[in-house]
């Protein structure tokens, strides 16, 4: 019996141990959900929480509540003058305080009229009372911090501090070095907190500016980089299979070359639109430029590219390949030419592309009010110090010229020894 009884506790006492253990567990991880919980409200509070306005300076109001219990009970003289008193510094302290909040109305002149009533109110309670009333001093000091700012602010808190230690010195004696304390300190600190408050308001709005700019910047990339992408490509496209239409009758080899051509196009263009969605484009100036001369032999437009000077930097190059596509993409689609040049020199301090036809030509038209195309161009160009010229040739036709900077990067590689960056 023995036995048995020992070997039931012993199941019992196991069976109790696991329960608690799976409390424990339980309890703890509920409390560590809670956590969780309270620091994601307490976050969400700090966010959502608005500045700060003049109702968070109305509860120290509550300072001048023992001037208002003597007027009660009958110990202050005069009782009709000290409530006047006291109503009128309420009323200025409480206009001075709300107006603190809008910078417009801080600026105004009508504000500064006001603290100096209200200082001449303090000050005239003050002589007259003495006493409790004297801490309105430290409230003229709030009202003081909430509204001036800059450098006028430390002059101002020490002159209205050493005035009220003066006054608090002829009715309290040696308290007066609380009430100046007192005066100093609320000015000061309440100027402190709110611009501080200020700034953090300042640099929530330009946090939301920054992203409202980096979505448009987003969205002017993409709109930018779909449309030179799409309409190369179509252009290409169309091009080649016009080629394709009129070859089929007379030579079927030929015209199974287009289209082989036009599936290779179209793939490659589904590559580019994911690229660019994804925002990792970076064109190469040798890719565009041999797209560019099947793009126009296949338009009967006869190719010239000459290239001459020092490798390019990629960012270079990318930006140059931009400017063939459109160039080019152009040509194919208005310029009914038979001869399309593309010259490519470069120099140790710049780099000049230009793409010239012979075709038809256009009025003179200013960069910035082009197509889309070449508007775009532009923007690509200058961010990086480049310019864009666009317009017609002096030997007939249209040119589009594009000049940019060496990048500094290379010249400093190439001082220092260094083999300069090759782009295929």
């Amino acid at each position: 019996m023995t036995g048995v009884t020992m070997r039931g506790k012993n199941v019992w006492y196991a069976g109790y141990t696991a329960r608690m253990d799976a409390w424990r567990a339980n309890r703890t991880g509920h409390r560590k959900a809670g956590w969780r919980t309270c620091g994601k409200a307490g976050q969400r509070g700090a966010e959502e929480m608005g500045p700060p306005n003049g109702f968070a300076m109305l509860p120290w109001l509550l300072m001048g509540m023992g001037a208002f219990s003597n007027l009660l009970q009958g110990k202050t003289p005069n009782p009709w003058i000290g409530g006047l008193g006291l109503l009128v510094f309420n009323s200025l302290y409480i206009s001075v305080v709300f107006r603190a909040f809008n910078k417009e109305a801080r600026e105004a002149p009508a504000t500064r009229r006001l603290l100096v009533a209200m200082t001449a109110v303090t000050c005239g309670l003050a002589i007259g009372y003495g006493g409790s009333w004297l801490l309105f001093f430290p409230l003229l000091g709030l009202a003081v911090g909430s509204v001036v700012r800059g450098r006028r602010l430390g002059p101002t808190v020490l002159g209205l501090s050493a005035l009220a230690g003066v006054i608090a010195g002829v009715r309290d004696g040696w308290g007066a070095v609380n009430v100046a304390y007192g005066t100093f300190i609320s000015g000061m600190v309440t100027a402190a907190i709110l611009a501080l408050s200020e700034t953090v308001r300042e640099l929530r709005d330009t946090r939301q500016e920054l992203a409202r700019t980096a979505v448009e910047k987003e969205r002017l990339r993409f709109s930018r980089d779909l449309h030179d992408l799409l309409g190369h490509t179509l252009s290409v496209i169309v091009v080649k299979s016009e080629a394709a239409r009129r070859l089929a009758p007379r030579d079927m080899d030929a015209a199974i070359i287009q289209i082989t051509d036009i599936e290779s196009v179209g793939r490659q263009a589904l590559t580019e639109i994911r690229e660019a969605v994804t925002g990792y484009r970076e064109g190469s100036l040798a890719t565009e430029l041999d797209r560019a001369r099947s793009a126009l032999t296949a338009a009967g437009i006869e190719p010239v590219v000459r290239q001459s000077g020092p490798p390019l930097e990629p960012q270079t190059a990318a930006l140059l390949g931009w400017v063939v596509r459109e160039a080019v993409t152009n040509a194919v689609r208005h310029s009914g030419a038979a001869r399309c040049e593309i010259a490519l020199e470069g120099t140790p301090e710049r780099v000049r592309l230009t793409v010239a036809d012979d075709g038809r030509g256009a009025e003179a038209v200013p960069v910035s009010s082009g197509g889309t195309g070449l508007k775009g161009l532009s923007e690509r160009l200058s961010v990086s110090g480049g310019s864009l010229e666009a317009g017609p040739s002096q030997r007939g036709g249209f040119r589009v010229r594009a000049e940019l900077p060496v990048d500094e990067v290379r010249q400093q590689r190439e001082q220092q020894g260094a083999e300069p960056v090759q782009v295929e």
